[in-house]
């Protein structure tokens, strides 16, 4: 006798991407035609981007920058490099900064942009090359008042120097604002290099009130250990929680009483990995979503918690610093579970956040000092958190789906009083 099989689970980002925003939609009775308006990209760029490499060869990469919708303000949104870069990601990435942007109150629309390579296996003057060939194929489209690129994965504040620099000299003036996430030197803002993480950990803490737990001796797992990873462990323990697992790319670590968070930062820093800290368990990268704990942090790629592992969870909170890192059927099990999830438009809009206050700052000449940086986050981040659960509560919903209503609602309405042209 045959026995029946369970559908394949859907993994494309842009058609994951599509669904949240269709849950939201029908929530809202949105009409057909401005979901066909909201639903697509307004524009798609992809661009060949030729790169003389140390060797004398001559290789084509090739490049995307896509902007998907600007009614509330320019598109705004990072860069980055992998070598598993596809266009769909890229819109997906778009979309869900257009939603993160509106969650947050921000007026931007979004953008996301990618080249497919391994940053790893290239020189820093590769590196150099690419970025400013890239700068210069996506330049007709981007600027202070158009888009603002930002950094991403594999990319950061020399990455934006070199496309700030080559945008500037093809509009022959600096034109720092067009892109964020800079150096200070070259007008980078004061707290961008912990903004995501930081604005994860404001919302984190407003979570933690409603769903009746103390941060302070939480137990804590954070799934990835970049920039946003690292410094989300780091500020976590800082609030007395303990960090009891977390991973990189290579290998996971655990410990029952909490990892030394600033001995895991300094052997990471000395060794690039996670791999050979003494005192504590090496497990597999992925079994650090499977760690018994209060809050899970999924700080990585896209689709880390899915419908084949989703059973597996055993959390109170999941605060998404990833982009996407929950499917669709994950999150209705996590619902029916009683799972508090933070959506990535919420939890790590941070970092977009404190990009709109450098793009700000950069237009005024003006500079904030990091306490004010801060200040101001946290009162974003509390007041977003409190609408989208009040979202959520009143329309009876979960989480991620009341963040997509309130962002949904704020573009529509936008697109609505502006009209369509002609």
């Amino acid at each position: 006798m045959a026995t029946a099989t369970a559908p394949k689970e859907e993994l494309n980002p842009f058609e994951i991407a599509k669904q949240q925003f269709d849950r939201a939609a029908d929530y809202l009775e949105l009409d057909q035609s401005l979901r066909n308006v909201l639903r697509n990209a307004k524009r798609q760029l992809i661009v060949s981007i030729p790169v003389r490499m140390d060797g004398g060869e001559t290789k084509v990469f090739e490049g995307y920058r896509v902007q998907h919708n600007i009614a509330r303000g320019p598109a705004k949104g990072g860069i980055r490099y992998h070598p598993n870069v596809t266009l769909d990601e890229v819109k997906a990435l778009a979309s869900w900064m257009t939603w993160k942007c509106a969650t947050v109150g921000i007026p931007y629309g979004g953008g996301k942009g990618g080249v497919i390579c391994d940053p790893k296996s290239m020189s820093k003057n590769e590196l150099e090359r690419l970025t400013r060939r890239y700068a210069f194929e996506i330049a007709p489209i981007i600027g202070p008042d158009r888009d603002i690129p930002a950094p991403d994965v594999y990319t950061d504040s020399q990455t934006m120097a070199w496309i700030m620099d080559t945008i500037s000299m093809v509009h022959g003036h600096t034109e720092l604002g067009v892109v964020t996430g800079k150096p200070l030197s070259l007008g980078g803002s004061q707290g961008r290099h912990e903004a995501t993480a930081r604005g994860a950990l404001y919302a984190l803490r407003s979570a933690c009130a409603v769903k009746g737990i103390k941060l302070k001796d939480a137990r804590v797992a954070v799934q990835g250990f970049g920039n946003a990873g690292s410094i989300i462990a780091r500020l976590v323990a800082e609030d007395g929680a303990r960090v009891v697992a977390a991973c990189d790319s290579k290998c996971g670590v655990y410990a029952e009483n909490g990892l030394d968070i600033q001995a895991v930062l300094k052997h990471k820093e000395a060794t690039g990995t996670l791999q050979g800290i003494k005192g504590v368990k090496e497990i597999e990268p992925d079994e650090v979503l499977e760690v018994e704990c209060d809050v899970l942090c999924p700080s990585a790629l896209e689709n880390s918690i899915t419908g084949a592992n989703v059973g597996k969870v055993k959390t109170k909170i999941i605060a998404e610093l990833a982009n996407g890192p929950t499917t669709p059927v994950a999150d209705r099990v996590l619902e029916d579970q009683g799972i508090m999830l933070i959506p990535d438009i919420l939890a790590n809009a941070g970092g977009v956040t404190v990009s709109y206050y450098e793009w700000v700052q950069d237009q005024y000449s003006f500079f904030w000092s990091e306490k004010r940086i801060n200040q101001t986050l946290e009162d974003t981040m509390t007041d977003a958190f409190q609408k989208v659960h009040q979202t959520a509560s009143r329309y009876g919903t979960d989480m991620r789906t009341g963040a997509y209503i309130l962002a949904i609602d704020r573009v529509a309405e936008a697109t609505r009083v502006r009209g369509i042209f002609p």
